[in-house]
């Protein structure tokens, strides 16, 4: 009796130690199709980014927020500018993994990652001259990005702890690129009808170039962010988690 309630014991501790996080979906290394493994472990992780996982302070990405973007859109000392703030991001969560190579050595991983709509809401000022018309003011400005596609290239490291090996995303590059951006301000210059809509008509009509502009800040501050959002998971999943040798 006494040896089965210690055999029990045992199997109920392996078990605990042995459980994974629902948000894992575990794969193999030596598994012919860990390529697609991987696609699907984070296709199921989605859900929890919409979520946020508190058990590991690992926020939602719904929305997510940046600080500060400053564009310059006209030139000459009278130059269109405008700065947003307070930036919220939706959308992001839900994406695809359309494809992923594994980085060899020192080779970064690539993956290519589609999302069909990112939206972004912020607090928007502007100063200077647009379409002749004296713009400087305040009010709401909205993006809506469709079709957004991100090559993704990153690096990776592992460091050994007392508990398993943990890994870390050392550097994260995007390059997006929008097949339908659409531009929007409200409520701005005390919702003076004319220079709202002569915003908006240079909005509309300029929005890949100006989205151009955007492309560089937008870029490294989504990296930032994704790459703090992948590190809060990786500090506190082991390695052998989610992938066995």
């Amino acid at each position: 009796m006494l040896k089965c309630l210690i055999f029990s014991s045992f199997m109920l501790f392996v078990t605990a130690q042995t459980e994974l996080p629902p948000y894992i979906k575990q794969c193999r290394s030596a598994d012919p199709a860990l390529v697609e493994c991987l696609k699907g472990s984070l296709h199921h992780l989605r859900p929890w980014l919409r979520s946020g996982i508190p058990e590991i302070e690992m926020p939602s990405v719904e929305p997510f927020t940046m600080d500060v973007l400053s564009l310059a859109l006209t030139g000459g000392p009278n130059g269109y500018r405008i700065n947003l703030k307070d930036m919220e991001v939706f959308g992001a969560s839900n994406f695809t993994v359309k494809s992923i190579t594994l980085g060899e050595g020192t080779k970064p991983f690539e993956a290519v990652v589609t999302i069909p709509r990112l939206v972004i809401k912020a607090k928007y000022t502007s100063s200077g001259v647009l379409i002749i018309i004296p713009a400087s003011g305040g009010g709401e400005f909205n993006a809506v990005f469709d079709g957004v596609t991100a090559d993704v290239k990153g690096k990776i490291s592992s460091h050994e702890k007392p508990n398993g090996i943990f890994l870390h995303v050392d550097a994260l590059l995007l390059d997006l690129n929008v097949k339908r951006p659409k531009l929007s301000v409200a409520k701005i210059f005390n919702n003076n009808r004319i220079l709202t809509e002569a915003t908006n008509l240079f909005l509309k009509e300029n929005g890949h170039e100006i989205l151009n502009a955007m492309r560089p800040q937008l870029q490294k501050k989504l990296s930032s962010e994704f790459t703090g959002i992948a590190n809060s998971l990786l500090k506190n999943v082991p390695r052998n988690n989610f992938l066995l040798d």
